[in-house]
């Protein structure tokens, strides 16, 4: 199970004080039916610091759990996060041409921790994922990232819309890769602060996000098989926006 490759803290109190204290989380389950005042202080601190948090029946914490979990488990983040506002000053602040890239429900951790080491080796700055619907940021996706999630900025945000809106009011244009265009990458312009949208491995990008794209692009296929996998996809795009760098 995946969860087991990830490290966590179980108790209600110990998980208490380790969110009081500023500890980041990727997510804490909850067993059903929690009650008491403790509790109660547990879930408005998560909500209060935008850590998921789910409800599971107690066999899955007994599953995961050697020991007394009294109904909490809290899975520790495996990097530093970022908030959004501090993503864009330290890419504006590195780069002229800042490149990030935005995963709209990629869920396996393989594909984002490749998607990762690609963004790094073509000198991207930052990578944005969901809190939510999105692949755990774990020790297998550190590992297929080579590394590069330690190295750059990752910024996990509870609504993706509300950072694409953010990223352009900052400036940064949104390039949705699609195959719901007649645009080829190479017809779009991706110079100057730029953000790619990648979409999830089976549905591709919400509607939601295509809305607030200011371009869309698509890979020219030639083949049978119409589709790359999402990491390979990222990786074209990201070296069309290099090459275009290059060649301005």
């Amino acid at each position: 199970m995946e969860d087991n490759k990830m490290q966590y803290l179980f108790g209600m109190h110990p998980v208490l004080e380790a969110v009081k204290a500023g500890k980041k989380f990727d997510k804490v389950l909850l067993k059903q039916g929690l009650e008491g005042p403790q509790f109660r202080e547990l879930l408005e601190l998560l909500k209060e610091n935008e850590i998921p948090f789910q409800f599971v029946p107690g066999e899955r914490l007994n599953r995961a759990v050697r020991g007394s979990h009294q109904g909490v488990l809290a899975y520790i983040s495996q990097i530093d996060y970022v908030d959004i506002e501090q993503l864009v000053d330290n890419a504006l602040g590195l780069s002229e041409n800042p490149l990030l890239v935005i995963l709209d429900g990629v869920s396996d951790v393989r594909n984002l921790g490749a998607i990762a080491r690609s963004l790094e080796c073509a000198g991207g700055q930052g990578i944005i994922v969901p809190a939510k619907g999105g692949a755990a940021i774990n020790a297998d996706a550190v590992k297929a990232s080579a590394g590069a999630l330690m190295r750059m900025d990752t910024c996990k945000v509870p609504n993706l819309r509300v950072a694409a809106y953010y990223l352009k009011q900052s400036g940064f244009k949104l390039v949705a890769a699609t195959e719901k265009t007649d645009n080829l990458i190479y017809d779009v312009d991706m110079t100057g602060p730029c953000a790619i949208i990648m979409g999830s491995e089976g549905k591709g990008i919400s509607q939601a996000m295509l809305d607030l794209a200011d371009s869309k692009a698509a890979i020219p296929m030639a083949g049978e098989i119409t589709s790359l996998n999402v990491s390979v996809a990222s990786a074209v795009l990201m070296y069309e926006a290099v090459r275009q760098r290059i060649k301005k």
